[in-house]
């Protein structure tokens, strides 16, 4: 064979106990699986894995790693975490399906999360389809990627920034672009309905949408609309309408933030129990960490947004406009900031697009606001109109018992959420599957290292109708991770956020090695991954 894994502890993806092998790899593939007593495989290549860990490579649910992955083809943030697989399309605003117009607005609405706004050349954006961006990543790259079709931006598309509905043309574009992107290998579609424009979408819209993405096995993905005041409501209105449509439904970084949520997970998992009891599709995904990230523009109310970036910094720029923006975010809660008041020492400046203004980064709006003499407001409004929109944030909304408590759950699967830009972005970027195996399972017991290892393979797999991945399994495809059980952590802090993990020394992608020795190798085995039917 290629390669022989001799003597590992294999930990296969099903939750079951681990046991001691040698996995043989063939063409790309685990072509022998022999245990303890059996004949052992020969192979022109023999690692030797006493001490380590064998798990099937970890698939990362929710990433923001959509001009990532072409901008930086060793892309070190996901694979040494041993990542294998990423699903990128998410919160409804990506970069295809697009014309010329939405492309460029796109890029300047979420240069926060990935770069790449207009003026910026590093990356040729020749595409226009999910069809033609899949085929862009397919030319290599660091690991394998899935798409989501992305709601907010079709929407941006078909009917544009206004906040109304669509009309029953617009519908049907939309429908179009659903299905077309599904056929060209999209594996379901996202929202993010507290961002514009896709926030501006009813339900009876999504409804229909997710009956096209249904009519493909595909399944919806959304940030719901409130993960604040009203969360419980909002994941609730997510199941009706998934329910209504007859697709499944996988809820984004599913988290109870806010001091309104605090100790009320265990009513979230009553609602998903239940439903799931009556025969719906549901799955989730975390980070295991308690502040969020996004954008700071992201906070405003929406219709502040409405019209898009030009016309949410003429609204900035405009002294009585930004006076009802502040009362609404400050006073009445905007809906950009799920529903609560918006509280200034818990947003932390991560990334600014602008050079000088670094200085930020790394202080609360509140703190940087005092240095300056001025009220947290003032602060904030600035450092939108100077950055154009591009500034990210950290938000310490979080509880850690609402966090341990849902990835317990037995639909639960990983995501990092792992936004790369800024400065000081957050950790779970670098190390969200390291710090499941190490903070997680072995120093907390929350799950067990198999439980833990089935969360972040086989059970996304299942979500995303993977046939031959998520699994050790003779005959399945050789992404895989070999991994220290007693030291396996997350080296990425608040402090050193792009710090890399420790513990994880090889990483296989199709049989070859992205990770060796714990160096990133020149390989670029990652390539699309397309729906299959």
């Amino acid at each position: 064979m290629d390669l022989v894994i001799r003597d590992a502890r294999v930990i296969d993806g099903t939750g079951g106990p681990s046991y001691r092998a040698d996995v043989g790899i063939e063409d790309g593939r685990i072509a022998a699986i022999r245990r303890e007593g059996e004949p052992r495989p020969s192979g022109a290549r023999v690692l030797d894995a006493a001490g380590l860990a064998l798990s099937p490579g970890f698939i990362d649910m929710h990433a923001h790693s959509d001009l990532a992955l072409l901008r930086d083809p060793e892309h070190t943030a996901k694979a040494a975490q041993g990542v294998t697989l990423e699903v990128i399309g998410q919160d409804g605003l990506s970069y295809a399906p697009v014309d010329d117009a939405t492309l460029a607005q796109v890029r300047q609405a979420i240069t926060g999360w990935n770069g790449g706004a207009p003026g910026d050349t590093t990356i040729d954006f020749d595409w226009r389809t999910v069809g033609e961006y899949l085929d862009r990543l397919d030319r290599g790259i660091a690991v394998n990627a899935a798409y989501l079709v992305p709601q907010g931006t079709v929407r941006m598309y078909a009917v544009g920034w206004d906040d109304r509905p669509a009309t029953d043309a617009e519908l049907a574009r939309m429908k179009r672009l659903v299905a077309e992107s599904m056929e060209q290998g999209a594996v379901g579609m996202s929202s993010g309905l507290t961002y514009t424009p896709g926030m501006y979408a009813a339900d009876s819209e999504l409804t229909e949408l997710c009956r096209v993405v249904a009519g493909y096995e595909g399944y919806y993905c959304p940030h719901h609309r409130s993960y604040g005041a009203g969360a419980l409501q909002a994941y609730e209105e997510m199941v009706t309408l998934t329910r209504d449509a007859g697709c499944a439904l996988h809820l984004a970084h599913a988290t109870m933030n806010f001091g309104v949520n605090k100790g009320r997970a265990p009513e979230l998992l009553t609602l998903l129990d239940e439903a799931l009891a009556s025969g719906a599709d549901i799955s989730l995904d975390t980070y295991p960490y308690t502040p969020g990230c996004t954008t700071l523009v992201a906070m405003l109310p929406s219709w502040a947004s409405e019209g898009g970036p030009d016309a949410i910094l003429e609204r900035l720029r405009d002294e009585a406009t930004a006076e009802r923006i502040r009362h609404h975010m400050e006073v009445i809660g905007a809906d950009g900031c799920h529903g609560v008041p918006i509280e200034w020492d818990t947003i932390e400046i991560s990334g600014v697009s602008t050079p000088g203004l670094a200085d930020h980064v790394g202080r609360t709006v509140a703190d940087s606001a005092a240095r300056a003499g001025e009220a947290p407001w003032t602060t904030a409004r600035r450092l939108l109109i100077e950055d154009r929109l591009g500034s990210t944030i950290l938000q310490h909304v979080g509880h850690e018992e609402n966090v341990r408590q849902i990835m317990r759950h037995r639909v639960h699967t990983g995501g990092s959420d792992g936004i790369l830009q800024g400065a000081k972005p957050h950790p779970r970027a670098y190390g969200t599957f390291p710090h499941y195996l190490g903070r997680y399972a072995r120093e907390l017991g929350v799950l067990t290292l198999e439980e833990c290892v089935a969360h972040l393979t086989a059970r996304p797999a299942a979500r995303l109708r993977l046939p031959d991945r998520g699994l050790v399994r003779e005959g399945y495809r050789a992404d895989l991770v070999l991994f220290d059980p007693d030291t396996v952590a997350a080296g990425s802090t608040f402090e050193a956020p792009r710090t890399p993990p420790v513990g994880i020394p090889h990483v296989l992608i199709d049989g070859r090695f992205v990770i060796e020795d714990g160096r990133r190798t020149n390989v670029l085995a990652g390539r699309s991954v397309r729906r299959t039917g």
